[in-house]
């Protein structure tokens, strides 16, 4: 696979081109500048087919990493491409000049590595395949815990809440508790009085019929 397979090749800060570098004329250039300032800010990779080219991209942490490519590169080739300059380009100025750089500022100081990469890249296919390969099963992996940690503390909260409920249901049976208790002392009081009442009735009943009688057997 020659190296026309990588054609074209930039990298920036939002919508700044810092660095950019080509071998090739054409209006591939405008087309990538033109894509760039419609990409969404949200860390990802975004591929356009345009002429029988490919203009991909990948966002991350602020900056915009592109590569231009022949249909016939595929798809890992420029994958490995953004993959390889994304990690070497943020360890050198990613804390450091990337983040004040003007317009091309960087061109003079990282196009060259640009070609570099580009340039190993085309010469080895097949090892930045594999490479691309193993990276998007990783980040596959990656989003399947993501998603996996999102649903346990989801499902972390519906406990939390469950066992808010609880507490509360908790509580409620100790009011209910309470409330039964005092109700049953107060069943039992006023039962108590209600014996009294009929123990004094039947007693007074008692007193007068043995005083009715009385007289009768002159007790």
């Amino acid at each position: 696979m020659g190296q026309q397979t990588l054609i074209y090749s930039f990298v920036a800060r939002g919508t700044v081109i810092l660095a950019e570098y080509t071998e090739f004329t054409g209006n591939f250039t405008g087309v990538a500048a033109q894509c760039l300032q419609k990409l969404p800010e949200s860390s990802n990779r975004f591929t356009y087919n345009c002429d029988a080219h490919t203009f991909n991209y990948l966002v991350d942490n602020g900056f915009t990493y592109c590569i231009v490519a022949a249909e016939s590169a595929g798809r890992n080739l420029p994958i490995g491409f953004l993959e390889r300059v994304k990690d070497d380009f943020y360890k050198k100025y990613g804390k450091g000049k990337g983040a004040t750089a003007g317009a091309n500022s960087l061109k003079k100081e990282y196009g060259p590595k640009l070609k570099e990469h580009m340039r190993y890249c085309a010469q080895h296919p097949d090892e930045i395949d594999k490479l691309a390969k193993v990276k998007s099963q990783v980040n596959e992996v990656k989003g399947v815990m993501m998603e996996n940690i999102e649903k346990v503390l989801d499902r972390g909260e519906k406990i939390e809440l469950l066992v808010d409920k609880t507490d509360d249901l908790r509580s409620q049976a100790q009011d209910f508790r309470k409330q039964g208790t005092k109700i049953k002392q107060k069943m039992w009081y006023e039962n108590m009085k209600i014996k009294l009442v009929v123990a004094f009735i039947v007693a007074v009943l008692v007193l007068l019929i043995i005083l009715a009688i009385c007289p009768h057997f002159k007790c």
